[in-house]
């Protein structure tokens, strides 16, 4: 019984952790569940024609590959609330998009050109930055 009480008390500690950051809906996210994992973080813009063109490659790539990479967004724009999730909606971005910008904490630059997207290696360092639409070819090979 005590091991049992010793398990779910670690658990709900667990569970209790605070989240690093939060997407536009809310959702806690930690850095250290993504540990061992590629990271790529685009940034984008509802009025940005490449970037509308990309997202359907990216959402290919956070479904097909989400064992070994996480796909994160950032809208340019920086809305919030309602209008942040209405422009997530919009864009039909089917993975994760940053409440705030993150640049501060990634240790990057809020990009001037748009879509800009940064990959983070497995070890969260940043490992290259694209500028300019992707592809899942392309960001396949950035990885390598």
């Amino acid at each position: 019984m005590k091991m049992l009480a010793l398990v779910f008390t670690v658990l709900l500690l667990s569970a209790c952790e605070k989240a690093d950051f939060s997407d536009t809906e809310g959702a806690g996210y930690r850095y250290a569940d993504f540990d061992g994992k590629w990271r790529i973080v685009n940034y984008w813009a509802t009025w940005c024609g490449p970037c509308i063109k990309e997202i359907p490659e990216l959402n290919e790539l956070a479904h097909e590959y989400n064992d070994s990479l996480v796909v994160l967004g950032v809208n340019f724009d920086s809305p919030q609330g309602e209008e942040a999730q209405i422009s997530v909606k919009k864009m039909k971005i089917e993975f994760p998009v940053y409440a705030v910008n993150p640049a501060g904490e990634l240790g990057i630059t809020t990009p001037e050109v748009l879509p800009t997207t940064f990959v983070f290696s497995p070890d969260g360092a940043l490992h290259r930055t694209l500028i300019g639409p992707q592809t899942r070819e392309s960001l396949l090979a950035a990885l390598e």
